[in-house]
This record gives structure tokens, sequence and C-alpha cells, in this order.
């Protein structure tokens, strides 16, 4: 077993969470100079290289709010740690299931999505969930919309 200086046992697993740590340090530095908000902290991103029309688009590159993709010997190139897993590139891709995206969300749910179609989908389920939330938070019962709209 490795030992440190004073000879105590090292322990692997304090060393892969302090690693972690760095690199969500890192990743939090990186975005903030890019003034990108970070919705996903967990995720994957890959972009199929047999598929990609990389140079007769360049779409994902141009619209990536993070700028975590770039050109690197003719091919798309991913900086992970600036990735913030939007979906931007997917929705944009000229050609299905050549950019796929597996992400996090912070209540635990994992959401896979490599066609614009299904962004977009995702999106409206997204957004559909936030409106009745909203609504559910101003009027919890009837009772409550009742009070505030009866006229008598």
């Amino acid at each position: 077993m490795p030992k440190t200086k004073d000879d105590s046992k090292v322990d692997i697993f304090q060393l892969l969470l302090e690693t972690s740590e760095k690199q969500k340090s890192r990743r939090a530095q990186l975005l903030e100079q890019l003034k990108v908000k970070e919705f996903f902290e967990e995720g994957s991103i890959s972009v199929n290289t047999r598929t990609c029309q990389g140079l007769e688009c360049e779409l994902c590159i141009k619209l990536c709010p993070s700028k975590a993709l770039y050109w690197r010997d003719g091919k798309v190139g991913i900086i992970e740690e600036l990735c913030v897993y939007c979906g931007a590139c997917v929705l944009c891709c000229i050609v299905d299931d050549c950019i796929k995206i597996t992400r996090k969300r912070p209540d635990g749910k994992i959401e896979s999505f490599s066609k614009p179609s299904e962004v977009v989908l995702l999106f409206n389920s997204i957004n559909t969930q936030r409106r009745h939330d909203r609504l559910e938070s101003l009027f919890p019962d009837a009772e409550t919309y009742l009070k505030r709209y009866r006229k008598f």
C-alpha cells in the first residue's frame, strides 16, 4: 500500500472525492467567466463522427452557449468541463442520432436524447410541468381561486 510521509495509509476514496471537487470547482470557474447559468451538473455528451456533417454545417459549434464544442482535426471536439448539457447542439443538428446527450436532473431523473424532435418534446413537457407548478402555487385549491376571482 502507498504510504505518506507520516507512514499512514492513503485513502483512495478521499483522493477521488478531492479530485471530483476540484473538477466541479474548475467547471464553475469556467462557466462563470462565460456567464452561462448551469442547469445540469451531471451528464455526458458524445458525437458520432461517422454521421457528423461537421464541415458542411457547423451549426452545433456556432450555437453552443458555453462554447464546449470546437473543431479538432476535422472533427467536432468536446470540452466536457464546459458542457451544460442544455441540448442546443442536438436541437440544431441536421443529422438524427449524431449528438447524444444524457443528463441528470437535480431530482435524480435521467434524460437522454439524440434527435431534435426528442428535445422539443422534452422541453414542452418541462415547460408544461413548470406552468402547472406555478398555477398550483398560486391556487392550491378551488376555494383560493374563487376567493380571488368570484365577483359578488
